[in-house]
């Protein structure tokens, strides 16, 4: 170690009690973390792009300072989702600090990242107050069926009102309108069952019937229309 002749004139003066960081909540007990190793927890945060044309949500799932399990979400560039699948590979294995330090490709993944690392070294995790933590695998139970994001798309203008493409419940097909042309329910299809059902050996037709759905008034409509065509 070098010091400055300043630093080096000066005589030793003994520093007081050493009282350590502040401890953290980490899976239901209480860590003070000195190393990548003592961090542990599960989140997850939101990421964005420089001209905020994307978002990434990003979940992780943490053990003993490595990355265990990886959930990247994106929305709003097609980019992102190449970005996403890379980054998918990138995470897993990494310790945190790596994966801070790593370029994720996308400016959105790489914001989530720096998001949950503040959020997971302050001790501001999911998990944090849950003994052992959260299972590896537990990221997919914020999925819906079939493993699909859950995504709310809807479409808007003062000249022609409202119009509800994608809903948590799926793909919206038709939208119920009362005698007003308001909105009093819809009519959707549940992508994510559609395909299980498909791959259980069910026909198109079949599978695409029974995993359509309606929420609301949607059988006392005065009217139904295509919210992409009408």
């Amino acid at each position: 170690m070098n010091y400055t002749a300043e630093v080096s004139e000066m005589c030793p003066v003994a520093k007081g009690a050493y009282h350590g960081p502040a401890p953290i909540p980490e899976e239901g007990k209480w860590v003070q973390a000195k190393e990548i190793k003592d961090i542990s927890g599960f989140t997850h945060g939101i990421g964005w792009c420089a001209p905020q044309q994307g978002a990434c949500k990003l979940t992780l799932n943490v053990k003993d300072g490595i990355i265990e399990e990886a959930l990247v979400e994106t929305i709003g560039c097609s980019g992102m989702t190449h970005s996403a699948a890379m980054a998918s590979e990138i995470l897993i294995g990494k310790t945190l600090l790596e994966a801070l330090n790593t370029d994720l490709v996308c400016d959105a993944i790489n914001t989530a990242m720096r998001e949950l690392f503040l959020q997971i070294v302050y001790g501001r995790t999911q998990s944090a107050f849950s003994e052992g933590g959260l299972l590896v695998g537990a990221s997919l139970e914020d999925l819906g069926k079939g493993l699909r994001s859950q995504v709310g798309t809807m479409f808007a203008t003062k000249e022609k009102g409202p119009r509800y493409l994608e809903m948590t419940e799926g793909y919206c097909t038709r939208l119920a309108l009362s005698a007003d042309d308001e909105v009093i329910g819809y009519e959707f299809l549940s992508f994510g069952k559609m395909m299980d059902f498909i791959k259980g050996g069910m026909n198109a037709d079949e599978a695409m019937k029974k995993a359509t759905g309606h929420y609301g008034q949607f059988e006392n409509a005065a009217k139904y229309i295509d919210p992409r065509k009408e």
